[in-house]
């Protein structure tokens, strides 16, 4: 009977250890009418350096940015499923606050399709999260002849404000082809989901499924429309800068940005 008994409690352990590990792997869902192509769910123990890479450096980015972006695991690393992004109020190579901003270029690029992730972005006055796409031909041709697909950016000061921007030659900056979208709530509050639908004719904007932006060829005018080659993901949380702000001293240090996942489908015919 105790030998039973301790048969029966070993077969549901098992069990449960099969079930827990089944959940931890699941594969990424399909959507119907569209293809999975590649999906990042960040379930591992380490970042996939076959899908991410680093920017490096404190030099302003362009944008004025106070933060010095690091590839320490100090400013990302993965935990219970999320990759995690901190920017942390420390001295650090002539800076006083580091973060990381991670890319796929050179591993993982894409040209058309629904390119989404589920995000959540920190609260506090200064903070400047973006998930956003660089033409692969940067290096080559600069900013902004690659163009830029500005999938979601999020400004710690206006806390019920996300933003769809394009940007490219002529178009770029201020110019930027921009949608402002508010909501009746604090963003940072919870997980939402930012995605963009892009073909050879247009690319439309999501936040939480539902459509609020989209840009045309017909929309640049006779400006380059420059988004008809592979794109690279970025993913990164700035400090300051022109959109970002002043950082407040009520601002709250460290602050996480946490991706739960970045997926990409391709239309099905």
């Amino acid at each position: 009977m105790f030998r039973r008994l301790v048969l029966l409690l070993l077969s549901a352990a098992l069990l449960m250890n099969v079930f827990a590990c089944s959940t931890v792997s699941s594969p990424a869902p399909e959507r119907p009418g569209w293809k999975l192509v590649w999906h990042d769910e960040f379930d591992g123990k380490a970042i996939d350096r076959s899908n991410w890479t680093y920017d490096i450096g404190g030099h302003g980015w362009g944008n004025g940015e106070m933060q010095y972006y690091t590839d320490r695991p100090e400013n990302a690393y993965l935990k219970d499923g999320y990759l995690i992004i901190e920017a942390r109020q420390e001295k650090y190579e002539g800076s006083y606050y580091t973060s990381a901003r991670l890319k796929s270029q050179g591993l993982r690029e894409f040209q058309y399709g629904r390119l989404e992730a589920r995000l959540k972005v920190p609260e506090g006055k200064g903070f400047w999260p973006a998930f956003w796409m660089l033409g692969s031909n940067f290096p080559q041709v600069g900013w902004p002849d690659c163009g830029e697909i500005d999938i979601m950016e999020y400004l710690g000061k206006e806390p019920d404000l996300i933003l769809g921007t394009l940007h490219g030659p002529g178009y770029s900056g201020a110019l930027g082809v921009s949608k402002w979208n508010r909501q009746d709530y604090h963003i940072a509050d919870d997980f939402h989901t930012f995605a963009i639908e892009w073909d050879e004719n247009q690319i439309t904007w999501f936040y939480d499924e539902v459509s609020y932006h989209t840009v045309t060829r017909e929309d640049v005018g006779s400006r380059p429309w420059v988004f008809d080659q592979p794109f690279f993901f970025i993913i990164n949380l700035a400090v300051g800068g022109t959109l970002g702000g002043m950082v407040s001293p009520q601002t709250v240090f460290p602050a996480q940005y946490l991706i739960d996942y970045v997926r990409v489908y391709e239309k099905q015919p």
